[in-house]
């Protein structure tokens, strides 16, 4: 396994990160428990979750994704682990969450005591705020439109000072930011740094071979403010195994169970899936560890956010790690990303 810094921190975390929600939906506690024992036999350290999972969200699962975490984490050396969840984001939808869905002190308070509990743990290594509070654009809307008439209290500073305060309580170690834009991650920073609080230290947003939105505006904050990518969905809901190709809807595949999720299934995304798979075939190495081989290799990526509902695919996608791509194939790769640059944001 290789291993980086969690930015601004002296925590070792895998390049590597066990991504955690189809537990509790396609994955049973014992499933998920076999995933986590393999992932840290081959270095994985890091395990990411969130209070809302398991995915899709819905009242009768959620919470369970941590829940089988917990049930495991209290057999393991609790040190050796980095553990990173979310609370949920204002959403009409969600409110079977808690009663005050966002980011006030009640909620995030409220949030927090339920994740560590659900955890059986003291702390939280890293904990993020899974999307804003305000209107902007995330989970791929296109094309930003300002609503004059929006009702949005402009309160990063009193969010920060809480969170803060949670770092100082030993809650939390640190915090970071998920779904988030370039304004909103320099207004954590300017915030942060001119009122002597603690520092967001990630972002977890999407970053694939078929969404490199990343890279337009938020690359260049990470590398010049030391903000790391947590980068999820980089296999685009599977689509970058291959397996959805030339029509194919295989019976148990996410897209087969939950068809609301095709934000990479556009004929955009199919026409470069095929021109990616052919320089995979070419290489030798499989669609999935090349399209996640490529994610590892960023210099603004901290940590690649995998997932999977079989073994196979987990052993497959932490073996991505061992996959080196040379210059001229990067090349290769952003010239056919240039035939269709924004295919799934």
């Amino acid at each position: 396994m290789i291993f980086t810094t969690l930015p601004n921190t002296n925590i070792k975390v895998s390049k590597i990160c066990l991504g955690t929600m189809t537990f509790g939906e396609q994955n049973t506690e014992k499933e998920a428990h076999e995933q986590l024992d393999y992932a840290i036999e081959q270095g994985v350290n890091f395990i990411d979750t969130a209070e809302m999972y398991s995915v899709p969200g819905r009242k009768e699962t959620q919470g369970l994704t941590e829940k089988f975490i917990g049930s495991w984490l209290k057999n393991q050396k609790r040190e050796d682990l980095i553990i990173a969840t979310k609370i949920t984001g204002p959403s009409s939808g969600l409110g079977y969450i808690r009663e005050n869905i966002g980011f006030s002190d009640k909620s995030i308070d409220d949030a927090i005591d339920k994740s560590i509990k659900r955890l059986q743990t003291d702390y939280i290594d890293l904990y993020q705020l899974h999307w804003p509070e305000r209107n902007a654009n995330f989970f791929g809307t296109r094309n930003y439109k300002h609503d004059f008439d929006e009702r949005w209290d402009d309160n990063f500073k009193v969010v920060i000072e809480k969170l803060d305060a949670l770092v100082k309580e030993g809650k939390i170690r640190n915090y970071g930011v998920s779904n988030e834009t370039p304004w909103g991650v320099m207004r954590h920073l300017s915030e942060s740094s001119a009122n002597g609080l603690t520092k967001c230290n990630t972002i977890q947003n999407p970053y694939s071979l078929l969404n490199r939105t990343f890279e337009i505006g938020l690359a260049e904050i990470s590398m010049r403010e030391n903000i790391g990518l947590l980068a999820y969905s980089p296999m685009a809901f599977g689509m970058l195994s291959g397996k959805y190709l030339y029509g194919k809807m295989p019976k148990d595949s996410r897209l087969k169970l939950f068809p609301i999720f095709s934000r990479y299934n556009s004929e955009q995304s199919q026409f470069l899936t095929k021109k990616y798979a052919e320089l995979a075939k070419k290489l030798n190495v499989s669609l999935a560890q090349f399209s996640l081989a490529f994610v590892n290799q960023q210099p603004f990526v901290t940590s690649n956010i995998i997932g999977a509902t079989t073994m196979n695919q987990l052993k497959e996608n932490i073996g991505s790690i061992k996959v080196n791509l040379s210059e001229d194939i990067l090349k290769e790769i952003d010239e056919i990303q240039e035939l269709q640059p924004n295919p799934a944001p």
